[in-house]
């Protein structure tokens, strides 16, 4: 029985709190077990390779807004999304199941929809959509997504395994797919106010792509491998650039540094926070669901990235009595905190 005095609010955990509370001391029983809770993937020996395992639960109404999300992007993201996570253990995914509660109100042909958005994810990154299960629910969608891969052992990275004075990498562009959820997000609200109102999406469709259909950065992983990186540890940047970097420095116990002008901003994305009157700053560092990868390499291995154009050096490890600082183009140090995504705050 639950103790009737005693009730603790899930918002004062939040997402990754909550996490950490229910799984503090939970044992492996099976020797098979590398890695449990507390990575992109669990990790699982399976002979001559660790087998990865990951898995997303997606709420209407949470996680997505059907007024602006089409049903067969929907089915495209869910998946890639998942496929991200793989991607970020340095691995390949190989299958998926795939689990979805609906009410009522979708028919037959809106599930089509849905997956046949995953079936394009599917064919585009060679995944086997290999089973799965359906329920009915009282109220909207709930779409879970289950994705196992492989990877070789002597090229496994975690989260873990930075040292002080790695680089810090991230590919492609940051904050765009925050840019465009709040295109959405404003034409929304005109058209609630309005029906008649047709959105106005003026030059934004990279930032709608961004957030309605990404992808996941599996041409990355392959360049690594064609130059002979293995990164030290990495992440996929799912919840903002701050959240990312936080979990990499608590898990590797250091501190860093990020300058300002070095992390990478679409000029699209930046006119978009410009019109909004934030910083694109923010956009990076908070926004989330860009689904790059985040990771840092030896200084032995400067030579082989500095000239790649989807790669940018945007810091470097430290101490981590050091603390994790942005610093600013005035060179002001400003904490680094986690604002991003965060399902269980208020």
């Amino acid at each position: 029985m639950f103790e009737k005095n005693k009730r603790t609010e899930l918002s004062e955990l939040g997402e990754f709190g909550l996490i950490d509370h229910l799984t503090a001391g939970l044992p492996n029983f099976q020797p098979t077990t590398i890695k449990g809770v507390g990575d992109d993937c669990a990790v699982i020996d399976a002979g001559d390779k660790y087998l990865l395992l990951t898995t997303d639960l997606m709420a209407e109404g949470i996680h997505f807004d059907l007024v602006y999300t089409p049903l067969k992007h929907l089915g495209y993201k869910a998946a890639v999304s998942n496929f991200s996570d793989i991607y970020a253990m340095n691995g390949t995914p190989r299958q998926m199941v795939v689990s979805i509660a609906v009410s009522n109100k979708y028919s037959v042909e809106a599930l089509e929809e849905i997956y046949a958005g995953m079936r394009l994810a599917c064919e585009k990154y060679q995944v086997d959509l290999v089973g799965g299960d359906t329920s009915s629910s009282v109220s909207g969608m709930f779409l879970s997504i289950s994705v196992i891969g492989d990877v070789a052992k002597e090229a496994i990275v975690y989260r873990r395994g930075a040292s002080e004075n790695e680089l810090i990498c991230v590919s492609g562009d940051l904050g765009a797919a925050y840019a465009g959820l709040l295109l959405l997000q404003r034409e929304k609200e005109a058209f609630m106010a309005n029906p008649q109102a047709q959105p106005d999406f003026g030059t934004y469709d990279y930032l709608l792509q961004r957030q309605l259909k990404p992808e996941a950065r599996k041409d990355i992983i392959q360049m690594l491998y064609d130059i002979h990186i293995v990164p030290k540890c990495m992440i996929d940047i799912s919840d903002g650039l701050a959240s990312e970097l936080l979990h990499l420095c608590t898990q590797s116990n250091t501190g860093c540094q990020v300058f300002e002008e070095k992390i990478p901003i679409d000029p699209v994305t930046i006119t978009l926070a410009n019109d909004f009157k934030i910083s694109p700053v923010t956009f990076a560092m908070n926004g989330g669901e860009d689904y790059e990868l985040l990771f840092t390499i030896s200084q032995a291995d400067y030579e082989k990235l500095k000239d790649i154009r989807d790669i940018s050096m945007i810091g470097f490890m430290t101490d981590a009595a050091a603390g994790n600082h942005l610093v600013t183009t005035d060179r002001q140090m400003i904490p680094i905190e986690a604002q991003g995504w965060n399902h269980m705050k208020k």
